[in-house]
C-alpha cells in the first residue's frame, strides 16, 4: 500500500526545485486567481523554516511590508509557485529562525554566507 503511495507522490513532486535553505533571501513567485484573470506576484523575504518532505513539504517566508511583518507559507511542490528565485545566501545555525518574528529593522537580518 505504501508503495502505491510513494509513487502517486513522485508523480506529483516538481522536477526543478531550486536549492535553497533557512536563512535564504528568496523571491517566491506565486500564481493568483482574480476571477476569471491569473497573474503572477512576487513575495520577497527571508525563508523561516522548511517543513515535511516529499509532496507535502513546505516553506515559510517573512517580509516588512510598511513596518508590519508579513508571513506566508507555500507548498514547495504546488503548481501554484511558478518559481523559486535565490537573491542571497543566509548564514544560520539553527532550522527555524522564529526568533525573527521579535525583531525589526537592522536586528531583523541575516548574515550573508560567503561561499
Amino acid at each position: 500500500m505504501s508503495e502505491i503511495i510513494r509513487e502517486i507522490e513522485a508523480e506529483q513532486l516538481k522536477k526543478e526545485v531550486d536549492e535553497f535553505n533557512v536563512g535564504d533571501t528568496v523571491k517566491v513567485y506565486g500564481r493568483i486567481k482574480e476571477g476569471n484573470r491569473e497573474r503572477i506576484q512576487v513575495f520577497e523575504g527571508i525563508v523561516l523554516k522548511r517543513q515535511g518532505g516529499g509532496a507535502r513539504e513546505t516553506f515559510t517566508v517573512r517580509k516588512s511590508s510598511n513596518g508590519i511583518g508579513v508571513e506566508k507559507t507555500w507548498p514547495v511542490h504546488s503548481p501554484n509557485v511558478e518559481k523559486i528565485e535565490v537573491i542571497r545566501r543566509g548564514k544560520v545555525r539553527r532550522a527555524k529562525l522564529n526568533y525573527l518574528r521579535g525583531r525589526v529593522g537592522k536586528r531583523a537580518k541575516v548574515k550573508e554566507a560567503i561561499r
